[in-house]
Order: structure tokens, then C-alpha cells, then sequence
């Protein structure tokens, strides 16, 4: 009995090794079969206990090379930071006003928000609508700052933010397949070392149990630690 799977382009790969990260990331982009340019996904499987808040790992980190993604960014901010904002990317940029409009719409068309400490308690109007759909700006993934602009600057340059899910585990995109690969690995290893630095002081035991990557729609390759 092999381990071994053979796709239709004839790449073979073993379900159970681990690869380098140079190799995994060439195999993956070898076995992406979609005809968009697909994501090149990263999966952590964290030794946390998500029952325990102080556990739970969220974090921002600057990936290198961006994610080739143009991302959304809403900007709660006072009246005097709204140009400033704006000259850094922002999508959506307002307070009152905006909160307002979502309040009443439903509607949250960005993928990110960034808020003033000041403006955080104008949010509780909708922090429900925010807050289910993973919106709420934090300071533990930096998105509450007395500098938006910068925010705002580093997330169209590719910081990306991510939490852990309620089983433990962390999935998140780093870039795309077209991507040369040592700009792949790089992003990689960011993501890797920005995850390593989050580790809870009450977590005990192996803290990275297992790391994948894949494409999107693509199988997934074991990357050895």
C-alpha cells in the first residue's frame, strides 16, 4: 500500500511527509488546477485550548511580499483624521455618519476596519453586526490606533490579521500561486514567526502541532516544521 497520490498532470506527492517549505510551496503550485489565479492557503493546527479565553491567539502581521489581494478598508475616524486616511487607502471613511448608515443598512461592504481609541464607543450601536462577521477593530490585531493612517497604509500593503477558530485551528491566505516561489516562502515564514511570538503563556506542550499549505481548491501538503 503507497502513501502516494498521483494527480492527473501526473505530480505525485506523499499524503503523510513532511516537506520543506520551498518544496511544499512548489508541489502546491504544481497540483493547482484552477484556471483564476488561486490563493496559496496556510493551515495551523495550534496545541490551545479554545475554552480558555487567554488562549485564544490573535494577531497582525505584515506579510513581506503582500497577499496580491486588494482589500477593502472602512476607517471610523473623527472628522479631522478623514483626509488623511483617505490619502493612505482608505475605502470607506467616516464616524457618525457612517456607523449610522450601517446601522440602518446592515450593509458592511469592506473586509477590514480600522477605528480611534475615541471612536470605539460610538461602534456599540453596531457592534453586533460587526462583531458576527468577524469586523470589530481591536488592539490586539492593531485596528484600534491613535494612527488610522498607518493602519490603513499597512493594510493595503498586505498586513493581514487572523484569530484561531473554535477547534484550534488558523487558516489564511499568503499570497497567490503566480507568486515566485521564494516570495511565497517568505510570506511563509513571517506568518510562521508572527504566530510563534502570539503563543499564550498558559499554553503547555507542543504549541504548532501540525502545518499545511494548499491552493485554493488544491490538496493539502504536510510542511515540515
Amino acid at each position: 500500500m503507497t502513501n502516494k497520490k498521483k494527480t492527473g498532470s501526473a505530480v505525485e506527492y506523499d499524503i503523510n511527509k513532511a516537506y520543506p517549505i520551498t518544496e511544499a510551496v512548489e508541489l502546491s503550485k504544481k497540483l493547482s488546477k484552477t484556471k483564476f489565479d488561486a490563493s496559496l492557503e496556510i493551515h495551523l493546527r495550534l496545541g490551545i485550548d479554545t475554552k480558555k479565553g487567554e488562549q485564544q491567539v490573535r494577531l497582525a502581521v505584515s506579510l513581506p511580499n503582500g497577499t496580491g489581494k486588494t482589500v477593502k478598508v472602512a476607517a471610523f475616524v473623527s472628522p479631522e483624521k478623514e483626509a488623511e486616511v483617505r490619502q493612505a487607502g482608505a475605502d470607506l471613511v467616516g464616524g457618525e455618519e457612517l456607523i449610522n448608515e450601517i446601522k440602518k443598512t446592515e450593509k458592511t461592504d469592506f473586509a477590514v476596519a480600522v477605528a480611534e481609541p475615541a471612536m470605539m464607543k460610538n461602534l456599540a450601536i453596531i457592534a453586533k453586526i460587526l462583531g458576527t462577521r468577524g469586523l470589530m477593530p481591536s488592539p490586539k490585531n492593531e485596528t484600534v490606533t491613535p494612527n488610522p493612517a498607518k493602519a490603513v497604509l499597512e493594510l493595503k500593503k498586505g498586513k493581514i490579521s487572523l484569530k484561531n477558530d473554535d477547534t484550534g485551528n488558523v487558516h489564511v491566505a499568503i499570497g497567490k500561486i503566480s507568486f515566485e516561489t521564494i516570495k511565497l516562502t517568505q510570506n511563509f515564514e513571517a506568518l510562521l514567526e508572527a504566530v510563534k511570538k502570539a503563543k499564550p503563556s498558559t499554553s503547555k506542550g507542543i504549541y504548532i502541532r501540525k502545518v499545511y499549505i494548499s491552493s485554493t481548491m488544491g490538496p493539502g501538503i504536510k510542511v515540515a516544521l
